[in-house]
């Protein structure tokens, strides 16, 4: 009987650890993005039905999102839409073969996470 040489396996799993790239973190963000706007999108169209049902309508969706936690919500999912959207243009980019080198890939993950993020502080001192 042969001796089987052993498999190297990886020795810490736990994912919390792990040091994703740039890329990665951009491109799961990508992924959970466009989740939470796909899960919201039912309670976006319903205020908008109720908003545009009645002036009745209209206040109780405004009242509603002039809480200070309905706005929080609301800068989350603009900032799921906005990295979404800039991952969105990243990845199409990347589709005709632009910017799929190491460093201009990492240099557009980058400008995706922090354009995200400057939309969103955009977005809030507009709306606070």
């Amino acid at each position: 009987m042969a001796k089987q040489r052993p498999v190297s396996r990886p020795k810490n799993l736990n994912l919390l650890s792990i040091r994703l790239p740039i890329n990665a973190l951009v491109s799961i963000l990508h992924r959970v993005s466009g989740f939470l706007l796909f899960l919201v999108l039912p309670l976006l169209l319903w205020s908008l039905q109720q908003s545009l049902q009645s002036a009745a309508g209209f206040e109780q969706v405004r009242a509603l999102l002039a809480h200070p936690f309905a706005k929080l919500i609301l800068l989350s999912l603009a900032w799921a839409f906005f990295h979404h959207f800039l991952a969105g243009l990243r990845h199409l980019a990347m589709d005709v073969h632009w910017g799929t080198g190491l460093t201009s890939a990492r240099f557009t993950s980058k400008l995706v996470l922090i354009g995200g993020l400057l939309l969103t502080l955009l977005l809030a001192l507009q709306i606070c």
